[in-house]
């Protein structure tokens, strides 16, 4: 019940700022002068005589602003430099409002008034004019090719094939979240770089630094496949250089040369599934991304020429990797072959075995060996590297068995086998390193 009379309360509380007033008239009238007890009751907003379109067409400047009410709300603002202007005063949910319905004499007065009955219909059916007004806008422009949301789905229905689809879903959740609420309705031509700053600077204020730079780097893909399209002459983003807060890298942590004998003696121990300690093994032996290795298949395995061959559509840079096989990496496969050579990955899921393996598993347990915060899957990436550089292996070889990006896509193409005899002698002196370290006591 206290609910009722609260709701009640606030109603009779926003339907009394309508209710007409009681004043009280001082005025002479036919020669009597009305007693001050004399209540007259007249309207909150007394309705004025119409305006006639002759009134509004010889309406004079003023050295301020002045109004000419037509009725209902309606009325002409005459500004000091001449011009004229339509606005609507209306109430929604117990607010005043001010809608402009345009400038005369290009919206007439009947214009004015057809425009006024309008936004009464609006009203009447429970919405407020200036919303409705403003999403007609939007899909306005919308319609039009040039609307930067237009041309960013556009680029990202384009493009989506070449991602992962958590990536795509993570470009999406970015778009529809930080750049389309404040840019999407405007013509992406008309843009400039304070415009794209203000919603980085919103991002930025978060803390979110790496986002901000993600975010950025959208917005100058989308620009760059304007201009492709001729529907924008210039890319804003550049402009930003060095406007935002640069991110503090953060990098894996990794196992030195002196940390392996302890870690391998560790593993070699593991008291886990089985598999997980293979799989540990393996990556350690080929030092492949955690995502590339817990998705290995049967199939991509070349028992004849130990290659493991991982297509393009499961790596980083979309580009397929070669893997040469040492015999320990072999000696692992074979292993897992007894157990898993039935089934499609080589690493299945325990729970789930159409699937594979999943991204925590190999992370738990070196958590349960006792290196949470001392490695990573990919850390092993880093501990490969450095000590193939500190024994003098070429920067390049390992920089292409790390399956590090390649600036020129024609090379791109071919560079799978780029290296490969070096490639292959040094993935063998690394699992013999790795083997000499488990040794050491």
């Amino acid at each position: 019940m206290s609910g009722r009379r609260s709701l009640r309360a606030s109603l009779e509380d926003c339907v009394s700022r309508y209710r007409p007033k009681k004043v009280v008239d001082n005025r002479l009238e036919n020669g009597v002068l009305l007693k001050a007890d004399t209540p007259v009751t007249t309207p909150m907003y007394p309705m004025p005589k119409s305006l006639s379109d002759a009134k509004a067409r010889n309406a004079k400047p003023r050295t301020t602003r002045y109004k000419i009410a037509d009725g209902d709300g309606l009325f002409l603002f005459v500004m000091p430099s001449g011009s004229k202007y339509w606005r609507l005063k209306y109430f929604f949910e117990c607010k005043e409002k001010l809608l402009a319905l345009g400038v005369y004499p290009e919206v007439s007065l009947s214009d004015a008034r057809e425009r006024r009955a309008q936004a009464r219909k609006v009203l009447a059916a429970g919405n407020d004019p200036a919303d409705v007004k403003r999403e007609a806008k939007r899909q306005e422009i919308l319609k039009s090719d040039n609307a930067f949301e237009v041309v960013a789905r556009e680029w990202f229905e384009k493009r989506k094939h070449e991602w992962k689809p958590s990536s795509a879903v993570a470009m999406l959740g970015r778009l529809e979240q930080h750049i389309l609420p404040k840019l999407g309705q405007r013509p992406i031509a008309d843009i400039n770089a304070p415009e794209v700053l203000a919603v980085l600077r919103v991002i930025e204020a978060r803390g979110t630094l790496e986002t901000a730079r993600r975010v950025m780097q959208i917005c100058g893909k989308i620009f760059m496949y304007a201009i492709a399209t001729g529907r924008a002459e210039r890319n804003p983003v550049p402009d930003l250089r060095g406007a935002l807060k640069t991110p503090v890298s953060t990098h894996y942590s990794f196992l030195k040369a002196s940390d392996l004998p302890e870690f391998l003696k560790k593993l070699e121990a593991y008291d886990g599934s089985l598999q997980t300690k293979l799989a540990l093994n393996l990556l350690l032996l080929t030092f492949v991304r955690t995502n590339e290795l817990r998705g290995a298949q049967w199939t991509e395995i070349d028992w004849d020429k130990a290659e493991w061959r991982i297509p393009a559509e499961r790596m980083k840079m979309k580009e397929m990797h070669l893997v040469p096989l040492s015999r320990q990496a072999i000696a692992i496969l074979r292993e897992l072959q007894k157990h898993s050579g039935s089934r499609e990955y080589v690493f299945p899921n325990q729970h789930n075995p159409s699937t594979f393996m999943s991204e925590n598993t190999m992370l738990y347990a070196l958590y349960r060996m006792g290196y949470h915060s001392r490695t990573t899957g990919h850390g092993f990436r880093s501990s490969a590297s450095t000590i193939l550089n500190e024994h003098d292996f070429r920067a390049d070889v390992i920089e292409r068995q790390l399956a590090h990006s390649e600036r020129n896509s024609v090379r791109a193409a071919y560079n799978h086998a780029q290296y490969l005899p070096e490639r292959r002698k040094m993935m063998q002196w690394w699992a013999d390193y790795l083997e000499k370290a488990a040794a050491t006591r």
